[in-house]
């Protein structure tokens, strides 16, 4: 993965530089990204390995989120069912 200046990552958003920039610093502050002053441009670099931890993190509260809607949407089509079947009385 290359390297980009803040410049250059904020042309992929819909959002300020001065925005992205905020957004980049918390992310360096949490070792997700890392920064290397290169002459007057400061490059970030995406850390692989960090955002797959918070991935792994992060998988444990999807399967229950995942599960979660699942029975919401059996209690949908439940309620649904007994909506239909009292409109047909």
């Amino acid at each position: 993965m290359q390297a980009m200046t803040p410049n250059a990552i904020a042309e992929h958003f819909d959002t300020s530089r001065q925005a992205v920039s905020k957004h980049l610093r918390i992310l360096a502050e949490c070792g997700v990204v890392t920064q290397e002053q290169k002459g007057r441009e400061i490059y970030y670099s995406l850390e692989v390995d960090r955002i797959r931890e918070i991935d792994e993190w992060l998988e444990q509260y999807r399967r229950i989120w995942e599960n979660r809607y699942e029975q919401l949407d059996t209690l949908f089509a439940e309620l649904k069912q007994q909506e239909n079947k009292e409109r047909e009385k």
